[in-house]
């Protein structure tokens, strides 16, 4: 692994090349350049490479730092009592993963994060966060890493809907909807490839491709790899 402090000197060119995905991060939301700059030293900011297929973060272990993802693509995952893998989320450069595990000092969780692909972290921590403080700049922080937790509050409660459902079929038809409500529009993409979204939804990989093709069958849903039109 190569691990990259951002110091004074080295700061500016992380700027040059990394400030557009971290506009478009709700943390960093609304900073200016300046601020950014000032942030990313408020949070303790460090940058790590990872291999793909390496561990980002291993089960069992506090994590003393939440990430975002710079480049590549990392998934979170925890495995069943018979050792299956589960897949949590997968997260996509620009954004944010572990805020909860992190903020909350969990020391013994069974969640993991695996390299997807060559992958560029940048690390951050939230201890200064929450010091006393009038800065206009700690304010905004605290406000947008609070408003993360509890974006992911609500992604774990749509996540307890999808799996709540009996048959696959409904899982599907929950995810899809979803998926579509986000983005504003029948047709979208999604981050799975057909193994992946297995994972998602604790299901078989042929079972999630018979469904599928049932769906189409039945002139509910097109789609063409990961992208999908809801027809009805």
């Amino acid at each position: 692994m190569n691990q990259k402090r951002l110091t004074e000197k080295n700061l500016s060119e992380f700027l040059d090349r990394f400030l557009p995905l971290l506009e478009d991060c709700p943390l960093f939301a609304g900073l200016d350049r300046p601020e950014t700059g000032l942030a990313l030293r408020s949070l303790n900011a460090f940058t790590e490479f990872y291999e793909k297929g390496y561990f980002v973060h291993s089960p069992q272990t506090p994590m003393r730092y939440f990430g975002l993802v710079l480049s590549g693509f990392v998934c979170a995952c925890a495995d069943d009592l018979e050792g299956n893998r589960m897949l949590l989320v997968e997260v996509s450069p620009g954004t944010t993963f572990g805020e909860s595990l992190h903020f909350l000092a969990v020391e013994d969780s069974s969640v993991y994060i695996l390299a997807q692909e060559d992958s560029l972290v940048l690390w951050l921590s939230s201890e200064n966060l929450f010091l006393p403080s009038d800065d206009p700049l700690a304010n905004t922080l605290r406000k947008q890493f609070t408003a993360l937790l509890a974006s992911r509050t609500l992604h774990m409660n749509t996540r307890i809907q999808i799996l709540s459902k009996h048959s696959l079929r409904e899982k599907l038809l929950t995810y899809f909807a979803g998926c579509a409500e986000s983005a504003h529009a029948k047709q979208f993409t999604i981050p799975f490839d057909r193994e992946a979204l297995a994972a998602y939804l604790g299901a078989d990989r042929s079972a999630v491709s018979r469904a599928l093709s049932e769906l189409k069958r039945d002139g509910i849903l097109d789609y063409y790899r990961n992208s999908f039109r809801i027809l009805i």
